[in-house]
């Protein structure tokens, strides 16, 4: 590797990593209240002529699926359903060429009347958070009655051909993490690909503590009560998620250790916030402007030398074991997922 970020070509980094994946967020807002996530009354939410216009995130995926190299484009919040154009971004970035592949991750409410729609307009799959079978347990972490919904969610999902449907849970030490049995055998049940993600220290309060956290070797543990487990035979590659066979397959349950299994030696994601800032990583603390590039009038040439920089400099890893560790400024729903 040589001292200068490149000039042309793919997305890479100074450690060989080369970026395949885009996480696009479409909005900071969120129709839940996730009490790891953000306070009952919610946060300071951006103002709209922030946020990137349809046609401008239209623009910069283009960029990067044509130019920089990247083959999957996953749509993040905030919630990704309570932006209006959502459909027909889908509809634009499934027209590009080379078509990418298109995924979407949500917390599922108002997918059972969107899934139709989404599956027609070009989108993939999508990934739904569900992190309680019990509904009064979910309206206390959501703050919102709203369980029935996101089970509609999915079944709209399965239904409209949005497959593999996986669901993402986060379990909480004296929460929820009594239901990893229960969440394996409803994924199971259904169809459904269940990942596990330990808690990350992404809260807007800056609330998490790591000693609060249920790590991927007790959620393995917990599993392992009801199911016998044994490593996917096959290739991981640049997937977050470490997965097993259940009961010798062909079932698998993947868990994404972020904290105390990190994968950022294979890290293959770059990320875009909903007001077009640059992240080269979840956990970062700096960011770069496409925004205000783009808005000037900079040409595609301009703003693939702005990425590929911001890529350049990504670090080794994200830190979190490091004592200087600092939590980022913004929180995941800001971020994007």
């Amino acid at each position: 590797m040589t001292a200068d970020p490149p000039t042309d070509g793919l997305l890479v980094d100074r450690y060989g990593r080369v970026v395949r994946d885009l996480r696009v967020s479409l909005t900071d807002k969120c129709n839940l209240r996730c009490t790891y996530c953000m306070p009952a009354e919610g946060l300071p939410w951006l103002a709209d002529p922030q946020l990137l216009t349809d046609d401008e995130i239209v623009r910069l995926v283009g960029l990067a699926v044509r130019e920089l190299g990247v083959t999957e484009v996953r749509f993040t919040g905030g919630e990704p359903l309570i932006r209006p154009g959502l459909v027909g971004i889908v509809a634009a970035v499934a027209a590009l060429a080379p078509r990418p592949r298109i995924s979407l991750t949500t917390n599922g409410l108002g997918l059972a009347r969107l899934a139709p729609a989404l599956r027609a307009a070009g989108l993939d799959r999508v990934n739904v958070s569900l992190d309680t079978l019990d509904a009064g347990r979910f309206a206390r972490l959501t703050r919102r009655d709203r369980l029935a919904d996101v089970l509609a969610g999915l079944a709209g999902a399965s239904a409209a051909g949005l497959t593999p449907v996986k669901v993402n849970s986060v379990l909480m030490r004296g929460v929820n993490d009594d239901e990893a049995p229960a969440l394996l055998r409803f994924a199971l049940a259904h169809g459904y690909e269940l990942r596990f993600i330990e808690q990350m220290p992404l809260d807007a309060q800056h609330g998490w503590d790591r000693s609060t956290m249920v790590t991927a070797e007790e959620i393995l543990a917990l599993l392992r009560t009801s199911f016998d487990l044994v490593p996917d035979p096959a290739r991981r590659g640049a997937a977050p998620a470490e997965t097993w066979l259940v009961d010798g397959g062909p079932a698998r349950v993947g868990v994404i250790g972020s904290v105390t299994r990190p994968f950022c030696g294979d890290c293959d994601r770059t990320r875009l916030t909903a007001d077009g800032q640059l992240r080269a990583c979840l956990f970062a603390t700096e960011e770069s402007d496409l925004r205000a590039a783009l808005r000037a009038g900079a040409d595609d040439a301009e703003l693939g030398r702005r990425w590929r920089t911001a890529m350049w400099g990504k670090r080794a890893g994200h830190g979190i074991d490091d004592p200087a560790f600092l939590q980022p400024a913004r929180p995941m729903s800001a971020i994007g997922g």
